[in-house]
C-alpha cells in the first residue's frame, strides 16, 4: 500500500487492473484502517477515473453475493449520494410509486454514511427484515413488485472498508460504486449524481453497457429531479434539460426537500408521504423521480403521461400498499 499511496500522491492514477488488485487487496484485509483511510481519501482530494472506477467496479462486481431474477425486468432507483443537502428520501419512495404503477424495482441500498438516513437506514426503521435469500426476493418481486437489496448482505468485500467508512463519515467513491454494483443486475436504472462531471463517468459506462438508463443531476447540485432548478438528464437516447414545468410543477424551495434532524423524523415523512399526507412539494419531488423510473420502461412515452402514472400511483394508495405487503 505504501507504494501505491506515493504513486497516488504523486498525482498518478490507477490503471483498471491496479485499481481491481488494490480494492480486493482491502477487502482481504490486507491493510491497517488507517492506510485504508488514506487510500479512500485520495479521491476527495481529486476526480477518480473512470479507469479507477472500472476496476473498482469489476473488483466488487466479482466478489459479490449475485441475485438471479430469472428474467424479471426490474429497475434499481437511487440518488448516488454525497450532496450534502439532507433530503428525505426521495428515491426510496419513488420506487416504491414505480412498484405500485406495476413495474417491477429491485432496490439496492444501505445505511447512510454521509447523511442522516440511508435507504437501509430507514426500510430498517420501517419494520423491513433483511435477507439475501434468492426465493424469498423473487416471491417480494411476484407480489409486492418490489425487493430491497441490502448492501452488506451482497457485498462481503466491503466488510473491511465499513468501520472505516462510517468514522470518515463523508461520501467516497464506495458511494459511486453503489448502482454500479446492485447484485441482481438489474436492465433498467435511474441513477441520480452531484455533479455533471460525474454524470459523464456514468455515461460513458452505462453506454457501454445494455442497460437502459436514465442519469440525473439538478443543475444546482442535488443528486434527483429536485424541481430546485433545471435538472440535466442523460439517458439511452438522448441529453437534454428538465425544467420543473416539464413535470408539470413549480419550482420548489430547498426546504420543501428537508429530511429532518433523526431517523424518526425521515421515517415520519417516509410514510406521510406515501400515506397521502405528504405535502404539495413533497409530493411533486417523488412524482417526478418516479415518472422518469417508469420512463426507462417506456422511453417512447410522453413524459407528462409517466407523472400521470405516477401521481395515479401515489394518490391511489397502491405505492402504499406495497411497503404495507413487503413490510408484512
Amino acid at each position: 500500500m505504501k507504494d501505491i499511496l506515493n504513486q497516488l500522491f504523486n498525482l498518478n492514477t490507477l490503471s483498471t487492473k491496479t485499481a481491481y488488485r488494490v480494492l480486493g487487496e482491502i477487502a482481504e484485509g490486507q491493510y491497517s484502517n488507517e492506510e485504508v483511510a488514506s487510500f479512500m481519501t485520495v479521491f476527495k482530494m481529486r476526480p477518480i477515473t473512470v479507469e479507477e472506477l472500472l476496476g473498482f467496479r469489476d473488483c466488487l462486481r466479482d466478489r459479490s453475493h449475485a441475485i438471479d431474477l430469472r428474467g424479471v425486468d426490474a429497475i434499481d432507483m437511487c440518488g448516488k449520494g454525497g450532496d450534502g443537502r439532507n433530503t428525505f428520501n426521495i428515491s426510496t419512495i419513488a420506487s416504491f410509486i414505480v412498484a405500485g404503477a406495476g413495474y417491477k424495482v429491485a432496490k439496492h441500498g444501505n445505511y447512510g454514511v454521509s447523511s442522516i438516513c440511508g435507504s437501509s437506514n430507514v426500510m430498517e426503521k420501517l419494520g423491513y427484515n433483511f435477507t439475501s435469500e434468492e426465493d424469498v426476493l423473487l416471491k417480494q418481486l411476484d407480489s409486492c413488485n418490489i425487493c430491497f437489496l441490502h448492501a452488506p448482505l451482497f457485498h462481503p468485500a466491503m466488510k473491511a472498508v465499513g468501520p472505516v467508512r462510517k468514522n470518515l463519515g463523508v461520501a467516497t467513491f464506495f458511494n459511486m460504486l453503489g448502482p454500479m454494483v446492485n447484485p441482481s443486475r438489474p436492465t433498467r436504472q435511474l441513477v441520480g449524481v452531484f455533479s455533471q462531471a460525474l454524470q459523464r463517468y456514468y455515461k460513458y459506462i452505462y453506454e457501454n453497457s445494455d442497460i437502459h438508463y436514465q442519469i440525473v443531476h439538478s443543475l444546482d447540485g442535488y443528486d434527483e429531479i429536485s424541481l430546485t432548478s433545471e435538472a440535466k438528464v442523460i439517458n439511452t437516447q438522448e441529453d437534454k434539460i428538465l425544467h420543473p414545468e416539464d413535470f408539470g410543477y413549480d419550482y420548489l424551495q430547498s426546504s420543501d426537500l428537508y429530511g429532518g434532524h433523526s431517523l424518526d423524523d425521515a421515517a415520519d415523512i417516509f410514510i406521510s408521504i406515501l400515506n397521502g399526507n405528504g405535502t404539495d412539494a413533497q409530493n411533486a419531488a417523488v412524482v417526478s423521480n418516479a415518472a422518469l423510473g417508469i420512463q426507462c420502461f417506456k422511453p417512447d412515452r410522453e413524459l407528462s403521461h409517466c407523472v400521470d402514472d405516477a401521481r395515479a400511483s401515489l394518490e391511489s394508495g397502491r405505492a402504499y400498499d406495497q411497503l404495507k405487503k413487503l413490510v408484512a
